[in-house]
Formats: structure tokens, C-alpha cells, sequence
């Protein structure tokens, strides 16, 4: 077996495999270490979205988190820890980038960018969606004197404090930077293109009694997460895909949060955005609107023209001054593999097959592609939820069928092209009701328009992929 990334999702595939009894499996990490976008996102105020003790491997809980939204620096140290206590680094081939996978009728032969070759009879994708940085077409942005760099290459080389700082991009990336740097800058300039709907959750820190309580005693921790998973599915798992209470609540408080937060009439104005609140991924931030209030912070709202040497120039014609700026632009999350070639039955490309977009099976599998599965795959419930959680959900799925491999009762196994078809003719009939079509435009929208995210509760997942629909597969 040959997993595709050493991510939290790959990590995750490894650890029950390894719990299962498999032995014969091989983890292709392209860096050097583990930890996906954990390990390469370093930037100023960096911390996750979800609880920290929901965002953690079920099977590895861990008592140490600082707080409850872990900084990323934590929750990289986190898997890195657990790759190792969990016996995982021995199988996990790192500087290993799969180029092309084919198909060849009994297994895939891989190929890595550096000329190696090697075998699997299954292959498993756990490549992420937030690992390609995408870059604005900004005319003369190559041009700017200073430094300018990706948020997801942050060069901690160049130094921050009272420097003139620019920050492109308002997704959560920008907030956090935007809180991180708030008095560090003089100033700092926020460029906003859209306004963002922020729901004010704090940072607050475990008590070091808390954190030796569930050291002591296990089957706390297992209830914190317990917990966090009822809330986080109860509300948000909720709210985005259907009209409801919680839908409401969680309009209401961030509605409120704005008026409240922000009481200059004109900067609300700038900060009240056109769309409902989770259209977009929601941001949690008690502390950027704090930040926009200072005076060495300023919001532009007018579109960026270009970029000068000495700045950045918008459409009013002014041109702001800056030694720093920061693109806080997101990835592209409709990537999944690419830019890895996978070639299955036929000499058929997933190129090809997704040329209208990425279409999967109930998000692990693929149509053409024997013995082929994905984690965090194409329409996986990836909004405002633990992906923990999620990746777990499609592992013991995925295990499922490698336990059926290993008995010697398949061999090959691949969905149809009418199951798929039936899986998302019933997504795209379900999408209407979520609040990703309300208007708003966003990462989740494919090349069509369409939201390609998980329309229905993180319950409906697991209860899905609970165990496999036989007449769905070609099995041999």
C-alpha cells in the first residue's frame, strides 16, 4: 500500500493501517517532514479554527494543548509526535514526490520526481486541499523593492518590527496575521476586496490543573472531545447546510459582534459584507476587530491597480507606501493531487476525468481508478469542522475494503460510473439548500459555480461510509 502525503490525513491512514496489522505500506512525503500544512504555514498568529482538543487524532489524544484554538506551531509539534509514538516514520519515505501513478491492471507503479520507481496494490491519496499557494495576478508585483512573499512561504528572515507592512487577502489567514502584527507594523495596511462575517471565539489558555486533570485521567480527555464534536456538529454542522436555529444564532452574533465591535458608522460600512454569514468559511477572531480600531492600522477598500516599487497603487490613484507586503491570497483547493499524474483503467487520466472539475464517490473513491482511494477527497464535509474527524470517517472506510483485499476475497475494487453519477446528481439537488448558494463567491465554488463541499450533516457522512454498498463496485 502506498499512501500519497504524510499530512494530518496521511498520518492518519498510516496509524490505522498500522493498528489494523498492515505492515507492507509506504508513506510518499514530498518534504521533509510530516505535518502537511501545519508544517509549512509558519506565519505570525497562526492558530486553527477548531477546538484543539476535537482537532486531534480520536486514537492520540493529547492533554498538553496551551489553549483552545492551538497556535500552529503546537499542533505541527503535535504530529510530529505522534508519527513517531505511533511507530509511523519508519514507513514514511520523505523528499519522495510522486510524479505519475499507472494503472497497469493489477497494481499502480509510481514514479517520483527524482527518477525512483516503485510498486502498489493500492493507492491512497492524502494530499490535502490547502497545500498550492495561489498568487494574485497583480501587474508589477515582481517589481516591488521590498520584500513580498506568500503567506505560506513566510520568509522569517525579514524583519516586522516598525516596518510599513502590507497585507493583501481578509480569509482567516489575513485576520490572524492582521491581529499578530497589529503594533508591530507602523503601520500596517489591510487591502480588502470583500468583506468578511467574523465570529468573535477567544483564545483562552488551559490551566495547568486542566491539563494535569486530563493527563491523570484519560477518559477526560475523551470526553472533551466528545463534547466539542456535539457542539461543533450540533451548530455549525447544521447551520451551513440547512435553514434552522442555528443558522439564525449564528447570523445573529456575528451581525451583533460588527455593531458592537466596530462603532465608526464608515468602518462598519467597509467591514459589513454583502453576503450571509457562512457563505464563506466563517472566521473566528476576537481579535481582529480590536485591531482594525488602532490607529497605526488602516483598511483599503479600494482595488489594487498595481504594484510599484515603493508600494502598492490603487484605483484612486494613491499609492501606499510599504517596505513589507504579505500575500494572504489562500491556495487552491480544488488541486487535490495535482500536480501528480494518476492514470488508471485505460490509460484514462484523472486530468481527463476531471476535466469539468474533481468528481468522486461519497468522497473516497474514483470511477476508473482501481483500488484507488482518497481522504479529503472531492465534496468531503470540509466547513467550519474538524478535518480529524472527517479523515477518520473515510479511513476506517477505506479500511474496510483493504481488510477484504488482504482476505483474499477482492482483488480489485472500483465504484461505478453510475454510482458516482447518482452520488452527485443527489449532492447537486441537496446543495440549494446549504448556505454556500446564498450569493456569495468563494474557494467552495467549483468552475461551475457549484459549491463542492459535503451538503448534508457530518452525521450523514459517517453513517454513508459506514460500511460499503456492494452493488456500487466492480470487484474482482
Amino acid at each position: 500500500m502506498a499512501i500519497v502525503g504524510a499530512g494530518m490525513s496521511g498520518l492518519c491512514m498510516a496509524a490505522k493501517l498500522r493498528q489494523a496489522g498492515f505492515d507492507d505500506l509506504v508513506v510518499h512525503e514530498s518534504a521533509g517532514e510530516v505535518g502537511g500544512t501545519w508544517r509549512d504555514n509558519t506565519y505570525p498568529g497562526l492558530s486553527c479554527d477548531v477546538p484543539a482538543r476535537f482537532y486531534s487524532y480520536s486514537f492520540a489524544p493529547h492533554a498538553g494543548w496551551s489553549r483552545n484554538f492551538a497556535p500552529g506551531a503546537e499542533i505541527q509539534r503535535y504530529f510530529v509526535g505522534a508519527s513517531a509514538d505511533l511507530g509511523l516514520r519508519r514507513h514514511i519515505r520523505f523528499d519522495s514526490e510522486i510524479a505519475r501513478a499507472d494503472w497497469d491492471g493489477r497494481r499502480y507503479r509510481l514514479r517520483t520526481t527524482d527518477g525512483h520507481t516503485d510498486h502498489a496494490d493500492v493507492l491512497i491519496a492524502a494530499t490535502g486541499i490547502l497545500r498550492e499557494p495561489r498568487l494574485p495576478d497583480i501587474e508589477g508585483l515582481s517589481s516591488f523593492a521590498g520584500a513580498a512573499f506568500h503567506s505560506a512561504r513566510w520568509d522569517h528572515s525579514v524583519p516586522l518590527r516598525g516596518k510599513r507592512i502590507a497585507v493583501i487577502g481578509t480569509g482567516s489567514t489575513g485576520v490572524q496575521i492582521t491581529s499578530a502584527l497589529a503594533g508591530v507594523a507602523k503601520p500596517l495596511t489591510l487591502f480588502q476586496r470583500t468583506a468578511q462575517w467574523i465570529l468573535p471565539l477567544p483564545q483562552l489558555p488551559y490551566s495547568p490543573v486542566s491539563r494535569a486533570a486530563l493527563r491523570v485521567v484519560p477518559g477526560l480527555n475523551r470526553l472533551s472531545y466528545r463534547s466539542y464534536q456535539h457542539i461543533m456538529e450540533l451548530v455549525f454542522g447544521h447551520a451551513a447546510v440547512e435553514p434552522g436555529w442555528q443558522r439564525s444564532a449564528v447570523a445573529e452574533v456575528c451581525r451583533s459582534y460588527l455593531r458592537l465591535a466596530i462603532r465608526d458608522p464608515r468602518l462598519r460600512a467597509k467591514l459589513t459584507p454583502p453576503d450571509d454569514p457562512m457563505c464563506k468559511r466563517l472566521i473566528m477572531s476576537a481579535s481582529f476587530y480590536p485591531a482594525l480600531r488602532r490607529r497605526d492600522v488602516h483598511l483599503v477598500t479600494d482595488s489594487i491597480t498595481r504594484v510599484e516599487p515603493a508600494g502598492i497603487r490603487t484605483s484612486d490613484g494613491r499609492l501606499h507606501e510599504v517596505d513589507v507586503i504579505v500575500l494572504a491570497t489562500g491556495f487552491d483547493a480544488h488541486a487535490f493531487l495535482r500536480p501528480m499524474e494518476l492514470v488508471g483503467e485505460h490509460g484514462q487520466t484523472l486530468s481527463d476525468a476531471w476535466r469539468d472539475g474533481p468528481r468522486g464517490y461519497r468522497t473516497v473513491a474514483v470511477p476508473g481508478f482501481p483500488n484507488f482511494f482518497t481522504l479529503i477527497g472531492p465534496h468531503s464535509p470540509i466547513g467550519n469542522h474538524s478535518l480529524i474527524a472527517i479523515a477518520e470517517t473515510q479511513a476506517d472506510y477505506v479500511l474496510g475494503w483493504l481488510e477484504r483485499i488482504r482476505s483474499g476475497s477482492v482483488s480489485t475494487v472500483v465504484p461505478t460510473a453510475e454510482a458516482t453519477e447518482e452520488f452527485n446528481t443527489a449532492l447537486r439537488s441537496a446543495m440549494p439548500s446549504t448556505v454556500w448558494t446564498t450569493g456569495c463567491d468563494s474557494w467552495y465554488l467549483g468552475a461551475d459555480g457549484v459549491p463542492e463541499l459535503w451538503p448534508w450533516t457530518p452525521a450523514v457522512h459517517r453513517r454513508m461510509l459506514a460500511s460499503p454498498v456492494l452493488p456500487h463496485f466492480q470487484v474482482t
